[in-house]
């Protein structure tokens, strides 16, 4: 306890990417591990059994760990690397950004469409702003992310947003505070890293 009677905030547990070589939190990192035949598993939940293997959250530096066999020099074994192991860790973390914004939906933390959206800002229940990568410049630029320290997801498609939301298509969403949708913001941090710069999804996968 510090002085005054305050508890310390316990400091975020950091991990070293073998790709990159920076330590960082684990948060902004993918742990895989090798599977019982060898071959190296995305742990997307962080809960498989193994020692983990640490790799920043980007398409760059999981594709340098596959090409330059990192992953067996981090594992001390052989192992086999999936050819298209960015594609699935990119689709892994598209699921779990669609079925946390779900869930987030059904529990009341979340909601879709200008108006509602719109209001929710002007009402400070907005915690993270929500835009689809593909949305018009126009209607994009009419909202803004709440107050200086509100998150901002933009690396999901219409599409992909209507998967959440029950809807074909989704230009704008917001979420209010809650574990639902801390989850989704650092999942959505992460996919954002492993996708391509216009946020859409590798050609071949749509």
């Amino acid at each position: 306890m510090s002085r005054g009677g305050a508890r310390k905030t316990p400091a975020e547990p950091e991990r070293r990417c073998i790709a990159t070589g920076a330590v960082s939190p684990k948060t902004g990192l993918i742990r895989f591990v090798v599977g019982p035949e060898g071959q190296i598993v995305p742990d997307l939940l962080g809960k498989l059994p193994g020692r983990g293997i640490w790799v920043a959250a980007t398409r760059e530096a999981i594709g340098t760990a596959a090409k330059r066999r990192l992953f067996a020099r981090a594992a001390k074994r052989a192992v086999t690397v999936p050819d298209d192991l960015v594609d699935l860790v990119e689709a892994g973390l598209l699921r779990r950004v669609v079925e946390g914004l779900s869930l987030a939906r059904k529990a009341g933390q979340a909601v879709a469409g200008y108006e509602k959206v719109k209001g929710w800002l002007d009402s400070g229940q907005a915690e993270v702003l929500i835009q689809a990568s593909d949305g018009s410049e126009r209607g994009r630029a009419k909202l803004r992310p709440p107050r200086p320290d509100g998150a901002f997801i933009g690396c999901l498609s219409a599409r992909e947003l209507g998967l959440a939301f029950g809807r074909e298509r989704v230009i704008h969403g917001a979420l209010a505070a809650g574990g639902l949708t801390k989850r989704v913001v650092e999942d959505a941090a992460k996919l954002s890293g492993v996708r391509d710069a216009d946020g859409e999804m590798s050609p071949g996968k749509g």
